[in-house]
C-alpha cells in the first residue's frame, strides 16, 4: 500500500501533542471550544489526526541535509557539494550536539500521536451518525485506525532502535515530564516489542481496503503485508551482528520465521517481483508496481529531487549524490554472473559498461548516453558536464534511480513529477529472508528446518532476484565467507540508493573497514588529436579516504539537548 499524505481529512495542530487529559486538550486548528467532545462527535475529525501518525514516516529524498542523501556517507556516492552536513557522519565533526538527524525528533512526535489516539480516541460509535449511507464503511476505516496506530507506533521504534539502540518505551499518553522521566529501554526489548505489536494487530488491520468500500484516493494505509514486512525486518536486525554480538542462533531462527512468513503471505496474495526492475523507481511506481511494492510513502509532485541530482551543465541542477566507483564495480557481467574482477568475466577495461548487470543501467548515468531527457552527458573532463565546473561529479557518474528523466528543470516552462518512497518491497524481502537462512544454517546452500517446516536455501531466494535482470544463478560449493560476499554485493545492488546501505554496513559491523570507507572514483580523459579521439579510463584507487571512522559511529548519539531534559536519567551511548 502506499502513503499518500495529503489525502487524510484535516491536519490538526501539534500543541496536542503533551497533553494529560481531555479537558486540558488543544487543537491548533480547532478553536478553544472544540474539545476532546468535539474531536470525538464524527469520525472524520478524528481521522484528522492520521495525516500526523503518517507524516513523520522516515524517507530520503534528500529533504533532511540539503539535497545529500545518507548514501553518500557511505561507498554508495560522493555527494558533489563539499562542505554539506552530510560529511559530518564520516569527518570526525558529528556529536551529540550535532547530531544531523532529525529521527530522533520526528519519530516521537509521531509515536506521540498514535498514543494520543489510541488513548483517547478508539472504541467510539458515533451514534448520531448511525443512520449516514456512508456509517459502514466509516465505521470500518475508524476501527482501523488502531491498527495503523499500533504499526506506526512499531516502525517509528524500528527507526529509533536502529539508530540509537536503547531508548524509552513509551506506549500511552502521558505528559513530557513523565516521558522525560521514562529509563532508556534495552534494543532487544525494543524490538521484541515491535515484533510482539505486528503479531497483535497482522490479522485485524484491513488486509484489502478496496474490498471494504474504501476509496483507492486513501490507498497509502499500511496493510497486513506492511505489518508483516515491518515484522520481518525488525527480527533480521535485531539478529545481526549490532545487536546480536554473541551471534545468538534464536534470533536468527526468529528472523527465518518472520522473513518467511512475509515472503510466503505476500506470495499468497500474488505479489512477487515487479517484472521491470527500473519501473519500481519511476514516477508511476505507485500505480504500475503494486505487485512488488507492499510500502510506499507518496510525496507530493515536485521537481526538487532531480534539481538535487541531475547533471551540472543543466540550468538549476546541482549535480547531487554521484554513485561512486565502488557500486559501479559491483555490477556483474550478465553473460557469465561474474565479478568484473574475475578474469573469466569477460569484462571489457575499455568498454566498461558493455555487457553488464542492467540494474546498473538503471542506477547509474555514465558518459555518452542521453540523461536527463535530450542531454548527451559528457562526464569526461572538461566536458559540458564534467569537472572543473563546480559542483559537477566529483566520481564520473550521475545517479538516475528515483530521478524522472522528462522533468524539466530550467525556470522556463519547467515541470514536476510524483515521486513515492519505496519502504518495503519483495526484492529486499527476498534478500532478507536468505540473510536470515544463510547466518542460520551457516550455509547458502542448505535449506533451514524450523517448527517441522522446510525453507529454500539463502541461494534460492538470491536467484530469484537476479533471475529478473538475467543474471546466472550463483555458483554452486562457495564457502560461507565467500557466499557471505555475494549476498552483501547482490544488496548493494538490488537496493542501491533505497536506504539500506548506511545501516546495513552499520548492523554487520563492518562500516569501519577500509573497503567501505576507502572511496573510488572514475577519472575520464578524452583525448583528441587527427588520430586519437579515444576515452582513458582511470580509475582513481583511494580518491577520498574517510578514514575519521570511529566505532561510536555504529549507534548515533543521543541528542544532548534531549539529554539535558532527563536530568540524568540517562546515560550517553559509548563513546560520545
Amino acid at each position: 500500500m502506499f502513503m499518500k499524505p495529503y489525502s487524510f481529512f484535516c491536519a490538526l495542530g501539534l500543541t496536542a501533542l503533551l497533553a494529560a487529559c481531555h479537558d486540558q486538550m488543544e487543537y491548533g486548528e480547532y478553536d478553544d471550544s472544540q474539545d476532546w467532545e468535539y474531536i470525538s462527535s464524527h469520525w472524520a475529525k478524528v481521522g484528522g489526526f492520521m495525516t500526523y501518525v503518517y507524516r513523520d514516516l522516515d524517507y530520503d529524498f534528500g529533504q533532511k541535509l540539503g539535497g545529500a542523501l545518507l548514501a553518500s556517507a557511505t561507498d554508495e556516492s560522493v555527494y558533489s557539494h563539499s562542505g554539506n552536513a552530510v560529511e559530518t557522519f564520516y569527518n570526525g565533526t558529528w556529536s551529540a550536539s550535532n547530531t544531523n538527524s532529525s529521527v530522533w525528533g520526528s519519530a516521537w512526535e509521531g509515536i506521540s500521536y498514535c498514543n494520543l489516539v489510541l488513548d483517547e480516541f478508539t472504541g467510539l460509535t458515533f451514534e448520531d451518525w448511525e443512520l449516514d449511507k456512508n456509517y459502514a464503511v466509516e465505521m470500518k476505516r475508524y476501527n482501523n485506525y488502531q491498527y495503523e496506530c499500533r504499526w506506526a507506533r512499531a516502525l517509528y521504534y524500528f527507526e529509533l532502535a536502529s539508530r540509537y539502540g536503547d531508548v524509552p518505551l513509551k506506549t500511552s499518553h502521558i505528559s513530557a515530564d513523565e516521558a522525560n522521566a521514562l529509563p532508556r529501554t534495552p534494543a532487544a526489548e525494543v524490538f521484541d516489542f515491535i515484533v510482539s505489536e505486528c503479531d497483535a494487530i497482522k490479522d485485524s488491520i484491513q488486509h484489502d481496503y478496496a474490498s471494504v468500500g474504501i476509496s483507492n484516493n486513501e490507498n497509502g494505509r499500511a496493510d497486513h503485508l506492511a505489518v508483516l514486512a515491518l515484522k520481518a525486518r525488525a527480527a533480521l536486525y535485531h539478529a545481526s551482528p549490532l545487536f546480536n554480538k554473541e551471534n545468538d542462533k534464536s534470533l536468527w531462527e526468529q528472523a527465518v520465521l518472520a522473513c518467511k512468513e512475509l515472503v510466503d503471505t505476500a506470495e499468497a496474495y500474488g505479489k512477487g517481483l515487479n517484472k521491470s526492475y527500473d519501473a519500481l523507481f519511476a514516477s508511476d511506481n505507485y500505480t504500475k508496481c503494486t505487485d512488488e511494492i507492499l510500502f510506499g510513502y507518496r510525496q507530493a509532485v515536485s521537481n526538487s529531487f532531480e534539481k538535487y541530482n541531475f547533471p551540472i551543465g543543466l540550468e538549476n541542477a546541482g549535480g547531487g549524490n554521484c554513485p561512486t566507483q565502488n557500486l559501479v564495480d559491483a555490477y556483474e557481467m550478465k553473460a557469465t554472473g561474474l565479478p568484473i574482477s574475475d578474469p573469466a568475466s569477460g569484462y571489457d577495461p575499455n568498454d566498461p559498461y558493455a555487457g553488464r548487470d542492467s540494474r546498473l543501467a538503471a542506477t547509474v548515468a555514465v558518459n555518452g548516453e542521453t540523461w536527463p531527457a535530450g542531454n548527451t552527458l559528457e562526464t569526461f573532463y572538461g566536458g559540458a558536464n564534467a569537472q572543473p565546473i563546480s559542483y559537477a561529479t566529483p566520481t564520473g557518474y550521475y545517479l538516475k534511480k528515483y530521478c524522472s528523466p522528462s522533468v524539466v528543470i530550467s525556470t522556463k516552462n519547467s515541470t514536476t513529477a510524483a515521486h513515492c518512497w519505496v519502504v518495503f518491497r519483495m526484492g529486499e524481502a527476498y534478500l532478507n529472508l536468505a540473510e536470515a537462512i544463510l547466518n542460520y544454517t551457516g550455509s547458502g546452500y542448505q535449506t533451514a528446518t524450523i517448527n517441522g517446516k522446510t525453507t529454500q536455501t539463502a541461494a534460492y531466494y538470491i536467484n530469484k532476484v537476479r533471475a529478473r535482470v538475467g543474471l546466472p544463478k550463483l555458483p554452486e560449493g562457495l564457502d560461507a565467507d565467500s557466499f557471505t560476499e555475494r549476498y552483501r554485493n547482490e544488496r548493494f545492488v538490488e537496493l542501491a540508493f533505497e536506504g539500506h546501505r548506511f545501516f546495513d554496513l552499520r548492523r554487520w559491523l563492518v562500516a569501519g573497514q577500509a573497503k567501505y570507507t576507502t572511496i573510488r572514483t572514475l577519472d575520464l580523459e578524452r583525448k583528441i588529436s587527427a588520430t586519437d579521439t579515444t576515452l582513458r579510463f582511470n580509475i582513481v584507487e583511494d580518491a577520498t579516504t574517510r578514514a575519521n571512522w570511529s566505532d561510536k559511529m555504529y549507534l548515533f548519539p543521543i541528542p544532548q539537548s534531549e539529554m539535558l531534559k532527563t536530568s540524568g536519567n540517562w546515560e550517553q551511548n559509548p563513546g560520545w
